[in-house]
């Protein structure tokens, strides 16, 4: 079957790779992640990802920690190129050519984000992991994703998440939410409906590019996403 997209940016949530696990990862949702990308590299798609590091720090009360929140925000993009990492080790395993560059210099590990160099990355078949967020704090993974999907050119961003698509109230404390099929960035707004932060959905939605929201834990979903399968909420205009 032919891909509905060519180049696409998956963002997934630190969270959702420890599984079961209160911390850390789990090896086999890397696993099932590492074999869903293949299967659409597989189909001459151009991957992009950027993962967040909730699994490992997410930047807290600056109140409680008394860490201030510049501070907490570079351990977390630190955290961010940790899963960055797992994910191409994973990759690699299975055969799949990678790169993971970093917003943050760290030669030994990640090559530094450069915009030419990821796209000819991506044109040459590889699979591109931005770590380390947008490289500054204040801003979270998910407008790192937007920003980084514009900068490449993605035909869409692909957030993974542990719902399948965009409901009228969250569908894990609400039994009577329903699922949107389809959406405008408009409604989105005006509804309150919080598919990613207010400056990353912004950045979308003022460079038309699309946002799919799917679940991502169940395997083969992406395939079904990128060829076209009416799975998750695509927000559009």
């Amino acid at each position: 079957m032919l891909p509905r997209y060519k180049r696409i940016l998956l963002k997934l949530s630190g969270e959702s790779l420890m599984g079961d696990k209160s911390f850390g990862f789990d090896t086999s949702v890397l696993g099932q992640y590492a074999e869903d990308i293949k299967s659409v590299t597989e189909l001459g798609v151009q991957v992009a990802v950027v993962i967040g590091g909730g699994n490992i720090y997410r930047g807290m009360n600056e109140a409680e920690t008394g860490i201030e929140r510049a501070h907490g925000d570079y351990m977390g993009m630190l955290a961010t190129v940790i899963n960055g990492m797992a994910l191409q080790a994973a990759l690699e395993k299975i055969g799949v050519f990678t790169r993971l560059q970093s917003a943050i210099k760290m030669e030994q590990i990640a090559e530094p984000y450069i915009r030419r160099r990821a796209i000819r990355h991506v044109e040459k078949g590889r699979v591109v992991i931005f770590g380390a967020g947008t490289g500054n704090p204040y801003f979270t993974t998910d407008t790192a994703g937007s920003l980084r999907a514009i900068e490449i050119k993605a035909d869409v961003i692909m957030k993974g998440t542990r719902v399948d698509g965009i409901y009228t109230a969250d569908p894990e404390k609400d039994p009577a939410a329903t699922k949107f099929g389809k959406i405008t960035y408009q409604e989105c707004i005006t509804q309150k409906l919080n598919v990613m932060d207010m400056t990353a959905f912004t950045l979308c939605m003022e460079n038309n590019l699309p946002i799919v929201v799917f679940d991502m834990n169940k395997p083969g979903n992406l395939r079904r996403v990128v060829t076209g399968e009416k799975v998750g909420t695509l927000v559009s205009e």
